[in-house]
This record gives C-alpha cells, structure tokens and sequence, in this order.
C-alpha cells in the first residue's frame, strides 16, 4: 500500500499534466536571475488565497521555468512542509468567505530566522484567471457581501473553464525574510510585520494588472449625480434657466450618460483577437518600446497616459498594447464627434467616455465632467487624452492643449492621497491611414465629419502595405514632484476646489513638459530616415549609392549622439532601409547606365514631408550646425556657440526640443566634436580658440552637410521672414495678427516661386507660435493700441543671419517683402 504522502503527490501531479492540457498561461519574470534567487538559500512561494488550481499551475510553471517547486519540501529541516504557504482560505459550505489567516509554516519560518540567523526567500506569486475587474455593487454583491462567494470551489471551477486560457502568472522579486523580520521584538509581531508586507504586495499587484474595481454604469451616474457639486450646480442651473429640480436633475442625468464610459471586458476582449489580426493584416505587427519601467510604475501611481496623436487608431492601438502587456486598458476622453452608432457603442464599451469640444456656457455640463474626471482619478483608473487635442495633420507635436491637464491637476489637488504619473507616449506609423485626408485638408478642403462607413474604407486598404506601428512609452512625470518645482505651497490651499493662480501658468509648463518628453520618445524608423535624406536633396532624389551613405551617416551620429534614451531607432542597416521604404510604394526607382537613382514624386513627397516632420528635432541641432559651414569656410567655435544660444529658445518652442537654455551650448559642443570624428568639419585651435572649417566643396563630406543643413533650413527661412516684415513695417506700425498674416502670405508666395512642397512652411500657428515668443523673450513688446514695437536688437538679429541663409534666399525674402508688404497690408486693413 502506498504511503498517503506518496498517493496525494501521485493524485496531485495527475490532476496538474491534466489541468495543463486546458490551460494556458502568460508568465512574467520567471527566470531565477530576474527573482535574484540565491542557490544556496531556501525558497518559499506565496500566494494571496489558498487553491489547488493555483499551486497545480505554479507547480507547472517552476517545472518549465527550471525553478525550485512549490510542492517538494523546502529543505531537509523541514521534512513534512511544502514550499509554499497561503495568506488567507475560504470558509463556510455555502456562502464562502475569505479569512485572512496566519499560516503556521510563515509562523515556523519567522521564528527559526530569528533562532538560527538564517535566511528563507519569500517569492510573491500572483495568478489571475482572466482581466475582469471586480465590479462593485453588482447585483450579486449587493445580495451578498463583497467578499463572500456563492459556491468557492464551484466559482473557481468556472472560472478556469471560462478563463482557463489567459491565464496570467506573475513571479515578484525575492524578499528576504530576515530583512523583513531583522528589527522585530518579537515572534508574532515579526509574523505580522511579514504578512502586511505580503498583503500590500498583492493589492498593489492586482490593481496594477487588473484597475480598481469597476462600478456599473447606472449605480456610477446615480453616484454622480447624488455628489455635493452637481447638486448645487443642479439648483443653480433651475434658477439660471428658471426650470424644475427634476427637469435640471434630468438634464445633469443625461450629460452623465453622454460622458461615462460603460467599460467591458468581453468587448475588450473580442477587440483583442479582431486587433491582433488587423495589426498584423495592415501592419506588420506593433514594435513596443520601454514598457517594463511602465509596468513598475503602475504599481504604485494613478497612470495619466497623454500620447500625441496621429490617427483614429491611436485610440484602440495604445489600449490593445496595454492589454497584451499585462496592464489595464485605461479610459480614453474622446471627443463627441467619435461617438457614432455602432462605432461609439464599442468605442465606450472598450473605456472611452465622451468629451464636447467646449463647455463654455454650460457651468451644469462643466460640473458633471469635472465630476465624472475626479471620480475617475481618485478611484485610481488610468486615464488617457491627446495633449494635441486633436490629430497632426503635419506629423509635427502641435501645441498641447492645457484643459484636461488643468482638470486632472484640480482633481489631484481635491484628492493627492494617491500619487499619479503623466507618461508621455511616442505613437509613430510608417504609413498613414489617413494620409489621402490630410493633404486635402491641408490644400484647404473642408475637414470631412467622421462616418461609420469610414471602417469600411479602411478594411478596403488591408491590401495595401502599411509598414510596422511603433509605440514607446516617455520619462514619466510625477506630479507631486513637478508641482513642488512649480508651486511649493499647493498642498496649504484652504480652498483646494477653487483654480488657484498659479494653476494656468503650471498647467502651460506641464504641456510644454509633456510634448518635449513625446518628442523625446520618438522612433526613427526606416520610412522617416529616408523621408529626411531625400527630401534635403535637390528634386528629391538620389543616387542610390548616395542616399545609402547619407542614411548610414544620419545612423552613426545618432547612435554617437542618442537625441536621449528613450528613444528607439530600427535595427535595418542603410541598404535595407531603402529596400522596405520601396516596398511600402513611398519611393520609386529609376536604373540608367550609372547606376540605380531612388526617388519620389511630387505627391508622395507632400506626404513624405509628415514622416519627416516626425523627427524633425532630432535632426535641428545638427542640421543648425551643418547651416552654418555650407555658408562659409571658416567660422570661431565662440561665434557659433552665441548664434545657437540665440536662436535655441525659438527652435525649442517650435519643435519641443528637451534641453534648457543653459545645457544647449554642452549639447552643440558635442555635436560639433562628433561631426569632427566623422570627418565632416575640422578643428583647429590659435590661442585657445577654437575655430571649425569646412571640407572641400567638392567632398562626399561638403554633400552630406549640404543635405543635412537643408531639414531645418525652412524654419530659419520662417523666422527671417517674420524679422524682414517687421524691419519692413517699422517699429509701432503693426499688429501682431497683421504679422502673422503678412508673414503666412509671403511663405506661400516663396513656396511657390522656390517649388517648396512642405504644407507647414505657411502655417500660421508656427508664425504665431514665433511672434509669441519673441514678445516672451523681450524683442518685441505690445503697445496700448496693440501695436508691435521693437528696438535696434532686431536690426542685429537680421545682421546674423548671413551666417545661416545663404544670400539668395535672404534677397529672395527681402525683395518679395518689400514689394508684397503693403498689398499684404491692404487686404489685413479692408
């Protein structure tokens, strides 16, 4: 007869091989370099609630991981134990409860550590059956209790039929026992100690995974509407509109409905097998970049996710990564205009909750967003909006848009119990779907209202080739940190409801903030390094051989001079590049007696223009230096330190470059150092002065500066025009608005007359953007009578810019803004 212990391993281990035949598991961090196990030292497993399907599957995942196993005894000294313990275990027949229980073996371990000075290895498992998030007040619960279950054994049974195959087993890092235990007085304050340390462990490990607890839509409007705010903004809209309690309670009612998300996890997911297929239908997979940092983080903060925005899938591409990661898809403010039959239905079923484009004239409205914004924060949802507002048309980070950032800091400031974190997240495509729709709008066709057949068109483009979709998670920004920089006292407000003033100018630095970290965070991937070298050459086009060289050129200096570390580059070398780019369609070629000549048409260069824009700022700083020894031979490290201090602050604003003003002098000095390395400037010294020169003009180094020089040539051409205009006008003769206009005219004139093809170069909101900061930074200032005025530093500005634009595009600029002025003018005027 066998022994029991022999037939309950035997009985064990055959129910495990058949549990692992329905089974299947997604694991994280089962290597025992990542637990940093120690060989010589004892392992113990915990787990949160006592169940024989959990252990059969730890036991499964030890065997493959080659890790040591829960179900084998934990060392010689303790022959009869298992190496594993339970927090807590179900009680009663019918209506099952969890005890949170002290386990005798946690109890022997503790107070052998104490006794003997040596050391046992606690390593936390989590395993959840599937994403649901509890719900609160379900129908259920409100029967019974939130943390009774009808049927335990019975429960789990469904959920490992229901939920067996996405399983989910998470190995946390080694405690240490004695660590834990070392400053105890005693046995059962140390067993204490051990087991709140464990319990917060899983909590936190939960919610990271999984969100907090989820109400029903219906009990969440009915709560809304129940809060202090909105009651007293129900009342006042009844005096306002002089109509009934009930018909005002009825109207914040349906505003709440409008908004709130109706968050499901069987929509979500049936979106993630429909998305997997349609990412690798219509890309060629999703490349992620900096998630493991993420992962941490969400452990212990409220996560804002703020990504740019660049299509109508962004939406459902950040949440479909999010979930394959093991995290909670969060919800997503979309705008009203999303909110279409069938598409808004999946859309809210999948987090998002609906936002209007204003709520000026609505303080009821106003009330129940904020409302439904403060809910969603303090119960610790991760959240996600588009600091952009709305999409790029130009592939450039627009200017962030401050007022979800203004209602997430004032909610923070109602409730800051719990931390929360802004991650900046880069969203890149190597081709757009939408691509066709932007270049009309920005030829100036009206912007087409979003249908629900538009998903029939993009079904329709599943035959094209779409390239990959890359996403990487930014430098997160703690909050609490970011609001001690702006404003120390924040936490002593006696009014924290009310916008307190310094809440404008911190909210504008947090968008600043947040765009430069996006930026920060952006993919040079193979279709906008090519977008970048071909675009800078003469008609668009090169020589294969060239472009090659060009692209292995851009290549080295990055990686000698990484724009920053969150930054993700493509692994294709420079050959191979151009191969994909020309699978994509983006490129054509064209063979003659000399070789192979890679180029684009007019059309496709327009829209190649946005792929470039994508990582115009990594290239500005080199490219501003490249400026400046196409124009001459030789120049004095001094000189080209000043004229880069001077014009930083513009080029920072325009492109959300991430440096300061005091570190942009040691990044330039390490650009000009690398180009030194590579040969493309020379250095010399006299006196303890370094000057930089040139190489020949007639070197393949001369060609590769000319075309760098050429991605950031068009935003110094923008900023001279507006200095030509307001040197044209005089100093108190003209508007800012007049400016602007003046200046986005005279940039279409010249695009004309040059052949220039980037949509951006007469945007009026860069020319905005500009004039905005030359009143910031002291050059002009604003009369009573809204005039412009200026001093002599604007004569000296133009006097530099020798040193960058070559002579016939300053000529160019001077003469059409002599002639064009006053026509330009008139029509302001009239």
């Amino acid at each position: 007869m066998l022994k029991p212990i022999t037939l309950n391993r035997y009985v064990f281990h055959s129910l495990r091989k058949l549990l692992s035949t329905w089974v299947r598991t997604t694991v994280e961090n089962n290597s025992a370099q990542s637990l940093g196990l120690n060989p010589e030292k004892p392992v113990v497993y915990v787990m949160h609630q006592r169940s024989l399907t959990d252990l059969m599957v730890l036991e499964s995942e030890c065997i493959k991981a080659g890790l040591p196993r829960p179900y084998h005894t934990i060392d010689a000294s303790h022959p009869e134990s298992k190496a594993h313990f339970f927090l807590s275990q179900h009680e009663g027949l019918i209506l099952q409860r969890t005890r949170p229980e002290s386990p005798e073996l946690l109890e022997k371990l503790v107070s052998e550590v104490e006794s003997q000075q040596k050391d046992i290895q606690l390593v936390p498992v989590t395993i959840l059956w599937g994403r649901s998030p509890d719900k609160e007040q379900s129908a259920f619960k409100l029967l019974f209790d939130w943390n009774f279950s009808l049927g335990g054994r019975f429960s789990k049974f469904l959920a490992t039929l229901l939920h067996g195959r996405q399983t989910m087993v998470y190995f946390s890092p080694v405690l240490s026992l004695q660590e834990i235990v070392d400053d105890s007085d005693n046995l059962s304050r140390g067993v204490r100690k051990v087991n709140r340390i464990l319990r917060v462990h899983f909590r936190q490990k939960k919610a990271s995974v999984l969100g907090p607890d989820l109400s029903h839509r219906r009990q969440l409007v009915n709560t809304l509407i129940g809060t202090p705010k909105i009651q007293k903004a129900i009342a006042a809209e009844a005096a306002a509109q002089e109509i009934t309690l009930v018909e005002a309670e009825a109207k914040a009612r349906k505003y709440a409905n409008e908004i709130a998300s109706d968050f499901s996890m069987p929509a979500i997911r049936f979106l993630d097998i429909l998305l997997t297929w349609f990412w690798n239908k219509l890309y060629s997979g999703v490349k992620v970049s900096h998630v493991e940092p993420l992962k941490k983080l969400a452990q212990t903060h409220t996560v804002v996710y703020v990504p740019c925005h660049r299509s109508h899938i962004d939406y459902l591409l950040l949440s479909y990564v999010l979930f394959y990661e093991g995290l909670p898809p969060p919800h997503i403010a979309a705008g009203i205009n999303l909110n279409m039959p069938v598409v808004g239905t999946i859309l809210r079923k999948c987090g998002a909750f609906f936002m209007r484009r204003t709520f000026r004239g609505n303080p009821l409205y106003s009330t129940v967003f904020h409302e439904y914004m403060y809910t969603l924060t303090g119960k610790g949802f991760a959240t996600e909006y588009f600091i952009e507002g709305g999409r790029s048309r130009t592939g450039r980070t627009l200017t962030p848009k401050t007022g979800m950032l203004s209602i997430t800091v004032r909610s923070y400031l109602r409730d800051h119990r719990k931390p929360v974190a802004f991650v900046p997240v880069y969203i890149g495509y190597e081709k757009l779907l939408e691509m066709a729709s932007y270049l009309g709008e920005l030829r100036g066709e009206a912007k087409k209202k979003e249908s629900p057949f538009d998903i029939v068109r993009t079904l329709a483009a599943l035959r094209n080739e779409f390239g990959k979709a890359w996403i990487t998670f930014g430098e997160a920004i703690d909050l609490n940190h970011f609001l001690d920089q702006q404003a120390p006292h924040w936490r002593d407000s006696s009014l924290p409801e009310e916008k307190p003033e310094w809440l404008i100018k911190a909210t504008g630095n947090l968008g600043d903030l947040i765009a430069s970290k996006i930026n920060s965070a952006a993919v040079i991937n193979p279709v906008n390094l090519v977008a970048t070298a071909l675009l800078s050459s003469p008609r668009h086009a090169l020589g294969e051989e060239e472009l090659i060289r060009q692209l292995d050129a851009y290549t080295r200096l990055l990686s000698m001079v990484p724009y920053s570390d969150r930054t993700a580059m493509t692994e294709l070398d420079a050959r191979s590049m151009v191969h994909y780019v020309e699978k994509l369609q983006l490129v054509t070629r064209q063979t003659d007696a000399l070789g192979d000549i890679i180029s684009m048409d007019e059309k496709t260069a327009i829209s190649m223009t946005y792929y470039r824009n994508n990582v115009l700022h990594m290239f500005a700083i080199p490219s501003l230096i490249s400026c400046f020894f196409v124009n001459h031979a030789d120049i004095a490290g001094k000189d080209l330190l000043r004229i880069c201090r001077i014009l930083y602050p513009y080029l920072k604003a325009e492109l959300y470059l991430q440096w300061t003003e005091e570190e942009i002098e040691a990044v330039v000095q390490q650009w000009l150092d690398c180009m030194v390395d590579e040969g493309l400037i020379t250095c010399t010294e006299d006196n303890g002065e370094r000057y930089y020169h040139q190489p020949d003009p007639a070197s393949s180094e001369y060609i590769m500066l000319n075309v760098m020089s050429r991605a950031i040539m068009q935003t110094l051409e923008r900023f001279y025009m507006v200095i030509s205009l307001l040197l044209r006008n005089g100093s108190g003769n003209i508007e800012a608005e007049a400016l602007e206009h003046q200046s986005g005219v005279l940039a279409q004139r010249l695009s004309i007359i040059h052949g220039l093809n980037a949509p951006e170069f007469f945007d009026k909101a860069l020319f905005r953007s500009f004039i905005t900061q030359l009143q910031l930074h002291g050059v002009l200032n604003i009369t009573q009578t809204n005039k412009l005025v200026f001093d002599d530093n604007v004569q000296k500005v133009a006097n530099q810019a020798h040193m960058l634009l070559t002579t016939e595009i300053r000529h160019s600029i001077d003469q059409t803004s002599r002639h064009g002025v006053s026509n330009s003018s008139e029509t302001v005027a009239s």
